[in-house]
Parts: C-alpha cells; sequence; structure tokens
C-alpha cells in the first residue's frame, strides 16, 4: 500500500433509501492527486444489489447530501454554482435547479419535511439582521472593508477552524413550490450549534413544527458549558419553546412516525463531553421523559427510527467495533445486528437497513442488512485497487494495564513479513482522549499505510477508549498521566517481546491526545528512537485559556487554571515541565488554523527541543485546523513524516 492509494482511494457515503425502497443514493468522492482537487458527486445502486452503481447527479464542483422527497424528486447541496445551495432534481437526476439563493449560502444538515412542501438547512447570519437583505448587504461591506480586523465581542469568537465572531448558526426552511426562504431561529444564538449541526433539525410528523439543538444560557457560558437544549418552533415562524432541562448534553431530537414523541441522544454529566450518550424519550402529550436502556453498558452514537415506528437502530462502539443495534421503540435490550469493523452512516428501509462500513484494511463500503440478518455489499468501489495491494492481517490482542484492567491493542505486521528477521516498531496513539482504534479505515492516520513501510504497528485503545464501558472512559479525567500511561507501557512492553519486534528500533506517534501522550512520554523515557508529535497538548496550563472549549479543559484538568485543582494537575502533567530530560528525536507538526489546540503548544515544544539540542523538525501547515485534510497538504504530511520514522529507526537488515 502506498500514499497515493490512501488519498486515491474513492470515498463512499451518506446512503440514502428511496421511497419505494428500491434504489440506494450515496456520496462518491474522488482525488485528483496531481492538483488536490476532491469531488464529490451522487450516485445511486439498486437496493437489491442487481446492478452496479452509477453516477445520477454530477458536476464539476461538489454535489453531496442528498435526500429524498416523498414523490421521488432528490433535493441535495451543491457547490456548481459558487456558494453551496439547496438544490431539487427529478426522479432520474435531471432537471437540477436551485432553490435557494442565500449569501452565506447553505450548509446541512438537509431535512424534508414529511409532507414534501418545506426543506430545513442551516445558513450563516448577522444576529441584527432581519432578512436576505440585511445579511447580505452586511456581508457585502465587511468584504469590501480593507482593513481586516476580529472584532470580538464575545465567547466563543473561534471554533474548530474558523473565526466566529460576527454570525450565528441559524435554521432556515425553504418552501419547494415557490423558493420563499425563511429564518426559523433568528437572534444572537447558534442554532444550531457550530461544529455540532448533525442530526440537530428534525420536523414533526405532521409537519407544522421544527425541532432544533441550541445553547441559551447566559452571554458567553457557552464556551464553558455543554448544555446543549432541544427547542421547537412553528415552521410559519414564531417563538420557540425548550423540550429539555437536562443540565448536561441533549442531542439529536428525532419525532416517532406517529408523532407522540419525541427522542433525544442525552448525556447525564454537565460539562463531560466524553460522558456515556443515552436515548431518552419524551411523550409530548404528558411531557414526560424515560429512558430507552440502561443495559448493556453501550453509548449511542447515532440512530433512527424504523418507517413504522416500531424500531430504533443505532451505532455503538464496543470493544473495538463500531456496530449496528436495534431495539424496540418501546424499550428492552438491544440486538446486535451488524458486528465487526466500522458502521458508520446508515439508514433503514421499508425491510432492511443500508449502511456503510469499513475496516482497518479496508474502505468504507455500502451494505445491505435485511431483517433476517442476511447481508450483501451493494458497492465495491475500491475493489480494483485493493486487488493490487497486499493488507496486513489485523491482530487484536490484550494486556494487562493499570489496576488489572484489560488493555486492547491492535497489531499489524509488514505485508510479507519474514520470521527470521526483526522489525521496527511504531507505536499510534489515538486522540479524544474519549475516543478509540477501531476496526476502521482512516483517510488520515491508517495504520495499515505505516505497517506498509516495514514497521510492525501497535494502535493501543488505554483508558479513555470508548467501547469498554464508561468506567473505562472515565478513568482518564483528571488523571491524563496516571493509569494511561501504565496502560500504554503494558502494551509497549508485550510488543516488544513479539518474535519480530526489534526493542532497540520503536518509534511513537500521536495526535491531540495521543500527540500530548508522546511529549509526555519522551519526557519520561529514552526508549524510543524517533517520535511524531502532531497538535499535541504541551503546556496543559496555557491551553486552558486558548482552546475554543473550556468545558474540556474544566472537566479534564479539575477546573479554570486558577483553581486547587487544575494547578496540581498542572504541576503532575504537564509535558512542558519535564521537556528538559527529552532526547528523542521529534517531529512536531501545528496548524495555524487549529484552535482546538492551538498553535503556540506545537511551537513552544519545538523550540523546548532546539533550546536543548534535541534532533527536531517543525511543520506548520497554514490553512489546515486540527487535522490535515487536502490532498496535497496530506501527501506532505505523510511524506514527512514516513521520512523521519526511517531516518532514526533504519531500514530493515537482514
Amino acid at each position: 500500500m502506498s500514499i497515493t492509494d490512501l488519498l486515491t482511494a474513492i470515498r463512499v457515503g451518506d446512503p440514502q433509501v428511496s421511497p419505494d425502497g428500491r434504489r440506494v443514493l450515496f456520496v462518491r468522492t474522488t482525488t485528483d492527486l496531481s492538483s488536490g482537487k476532491r469531488n464529490a458527486d451522487i450516485w445511486a445502486v439498486p437496493a437489491d444489489g442487481s446492478a452496479s452503481p452509477k453516477s445520477f447527479i454530477e458536476s464539476p464542483k461538489s454535489d453531496d447530501t442528498p435526500r429524498f422527497l416523498p414523490s421521488g424528486r432528490v433535493v441535495f447541496l451543491s457547490a456548481r454554482d459558487g456558494t453551496p445551495q439547496v438544490y431539487v432534481a427529478e426522479e432520474d437526476g435531471s432537471g437540477v435547479k436551485a432553490i435557494t439563493h442565500l449569501s452565506a449560502g447553505a450548509q446541512g444538515p438537509v431535512v424534508v419535511s414529511p409532507d414534501g412542501k418545506l426543506v430545513a438547512f442551516v445558513s450563516d447570519a448577522f444576529p441584527a439582521c432581519a432578512d436576505e437583505a440585511c445579511n447580505a448587504r452586511t456581508r457585502e461591506a465587511a468584504e469590501r472593508d480593507p482593513v481586516k480586523v476580529h472584532t470580538l465581542t464575545r465567547l466563543p469568537f473561534r471554533h474548530w477552524d474558523e473565526w466566529w465572531e460576527a454570525v450565528r448558526h441559524h435554521v432556515f426552511v425553504v418552501e419547494l413550490e415557490t423558493g420563499a426562504t425563511r429564518d426559523l431561529t433568528p437572534g444572537d444564538f447558534d442554532s444550531p450549534p457550530h461544529n455540532y449541526e448533525d442530526g440537530a433539525i428534525a420536523f414533526s410528523s405532521d409537519s407544522r413544527e421544527l425541532a432544533f439543538v441550541s445553547k441559551r444560557g447566559a452571554r458567553d457560558s457557552e464556551m464553558w458549558t455543554t448544555n446543549h437544549d432541544v427547542w421547537v418552533v412553528p415552521v410559519a415562524g414564531g417563538a420557540v419553546r425548550k423540550v429539555t432541562s437536562n443540565p448536561a448534553a441533549d442531542m439529536q431530537p428525532t419525532y416517532s412516525p406517529d408523532g407522540r414523541s419525541i427522542v433525544v441522544r442525552a448525556q447525564r454529566r454537565p460539562g463531560f463531553e466524553g460522558d456515556r450518550w443515552y436515548l431518552d424519550i419524551y411523550d409530548r402529550g404528558t411531557d414526560t421523559k424515560r429512558t430507552l436502556f440502561t443495559s448493556p453498558d453501550l453509548s449511542v452514537d447515532d440512530f433512527r427510527f424504523s418507517p413504522d415506528g416500531k424500531t430504533i437502530w443505532f451505532t455503538a462502539a464496543s470493544n473495538a467495533a463500531e456496530n449496528l443495534y436495534t431495539i424496540s421503540a418501546n424499550g428492552g435490550t438491544p440486538t446486535l445486528v451488524v458486528r465487526g469493523g466500522a458502521v458508520a452512516a446508515f439508514q433503514p428501509g421499508p425491510s432492511f437497513a443500508v449502511y456503510v462500513k469499513s475496516s482497518l484494511v479496508a474502505p468504507a463500503e455500502v451494505y445491505r442488512v435485511d431483517s433476517d440478518g442476511g447481508t450483501r455489499q451493494l458497492t465495491h468501489e475500491n475493489a480494483g485497487w485493493l486487488a493490487t495491494v497486499d493488507m496486513p492481517t489485523p491482530k487484536s490482542l490484550t494486556v494487562v494495564g493499570a489496576n488489572g484492567a484489560r488493555v486492547q491493542y491492535w497489531l499489524l505486521e509488514p505485508p510479507h513479513l519474514d520470521p527470521s528477521r526483526k522489525y521496527p516498531v511504531v507505536f499510534l496513539l489515538h486522540g479524544g482522549p474519549q475516543g478509540d482504534w477501531a476496526d476502521g479505515w482512516s483517510n488520515r492516520w491508517n495504520p495499515s499505510l505505516w505497517a506498509a513501510q516495514g514497521w510492525i504497528v501497535a494502535a493501543p485503545n488505554p483508558r479513555g477508549s470508548t467501547g469498554f464501558g464508561q468506567k473505562f472512559v472515565d478513568e482518564i479525567s483528571q488523571d491524563w498521566c496516571g493509569k494511561v500511561m501504565t496502560d500504554f507501557n503494558a502494551v509497549f512492553d508485550a510488543v516488544a517481546k513479539s518474535p519480530n519486534a526489534d526493542p532497540a528500533r520503536m518509534g511513537i506517534a500521536g495526535a491531540s491526545y495521543g500527540g500530548y501522550a508522546v511529549d509526555w512520554l519522551i519526557g519520561h523515557t529514552n526508549r524510543f528512537k524517533a517520535a511524531v508529535s502532531h497538535d499535541g497538548v504541551f503546556n496543559l496550563e496555557s491551553m486552558t485559556l486558548a482552546t475554543e472549549e473550556l468545558w474540556f479543559t474544566d472537566w479534564e484538568f479539575g477546573g479554570a487554571p486558577w483553581t486547587a485543582a487544575a494547578r496540581r494537575n498542572f504541576a503532575r502533567c504537564s509535558p512542558h515541565l519535564s521537556a528538559d530530560k527529552i532526547r528523542t528525536p521529534t517531529l512536531v507538526i501545528t496548524n495555524e488554523q487549529d484552535f482546538r489546540v492551538p498553535v503556540d503548544q506545537g511551537l513552544q515544544l519545538f523550540t523546548a527541543l532546539r533550546r536543548n539540542g534535541v534532533p527536531s523538525q517543525g511543520l506548520v501547515f497554514e490553512n489546515e485546523g486540527h487535522w490535515v485534510l487536502n490532498a496535497l497538504d496530506s501527501k506532505r504530511w505523510h511524506e514527512t513524516v514516513f521520512s523521519w520514522m526511517q531516518t532514526y529507526l533504519a531500514p530493515i537488515t537482514p
């Protein structure tokens, strides 16, 4: 497997079942590596798999987010005429025309009303503006102003990779027949919250009401609270009403098909974004709430009603896999439907469901699962190049970590492994820290591609990793350098004893929390010959008032930076305090548009390394955020990272 294979692999996602259940639309994204340009188109495949997929809607600019109307026509987002707008096409993909013309364009999610007359979506609006004419004038004036300055009047003023001081996310609806567009959530609020748009809008079954997610607490507090609530508003416009009173996060409101209830994906602990997600059901007639299930210990990632409303389908992580489950809408015990690999987007059909699934050795494709449990693959978009590549066989192993807990890790050996040789080892540390290395394909950190460089690759799931029970997740909060480091070292020791591993040639790499773990470990051991720290937290104290989600640092470090608990955590666990002990050659990567772990964290690390004479190099991508997404930037990233590792781990020798 090569870097080119990873970057040009066809990306498949967002499957949608037609109202008659006969076909499936999906988004197919290709990459031209000579230009770095990616383009998404909408393709169609028969739901029974009787024919190969074919193009349905395409243009030189991206077309995505297809949604069926009850009539079989399709609405979607497209940038074909410049700014992304909502478009509509006939049942066969012809007759494409724009139905919105907003100066800020349209963003997902795209939601169709059950009666097929309205489409809801997200657009950016100036809080003081009451109509599109005002939004357009204000936007044009800002673009014409020769002084480019950010004027800060509230928190947050930036998020993820965007400055966010002037506009707000609002929910708009457009009438398909007339094109009339109205803002349903005016005011100085993000509705839905920026970067939490998916699943944040829903129509009632009678198409007269719309539910949305918003934070509407004290001014500035949205930067340090996770208290997202569900609100409802008439589709004709008017006063909003709050549905949820939970002080923690409530997300993804979904009306039951019979209109009697709203199901919400909800957490229990305020301030903890890594908390378990439950399904809470609100009865619209009695205003009572019940929880669909509490056992087993599964955290719901996404969910959908079946068309008849009797069943809820959901995904959840379990033991390094992202599985698909069903449960009666009345409650009970979940049933495992699709196990293994990583199930991503899915949609139930009349007697089946379609879903996208990948694995560590195969990119995502569209599948179907029937009511009897039978599955079939509907797309094979990457079959051609996969047939020419020797992939590793991932092994799922466990080791005893801190306090006797079992710690799972993946082990991937390089293709054509020679049992008579010793191979370098690279450990990949995931971010979050509430995340995991699942049996899924990654377009960024791909363990199979790393193994193809001639290294044994180990990907541990230590404390904080999801899918191993909420207690396991909880045990990293305010303990970033404690039990988790015992877990890591247990994996390092076990892999070093593998028959073909060379313990004298081991490297380590990680991003975000994984980058933090790299920074911490190389300040406390010299066992690694090379390290890569990507967007890693290096100075806990300076991070706490620079990141754009203060609830994260408040929870993870024990409070605001002036509290005693936070100061204790800084003193105990901040890597910058042990930087003088680092001797490991380290490649530091940080990005100017990363507002989650701001660019200064990597610059501080690089400065400390150079000041102390440690072999080091830095990459600072000007146009990337927390992740490196541009194809050509990603190519340079991989080439530099692999070259760094090869230099210090040395090639394989007989």
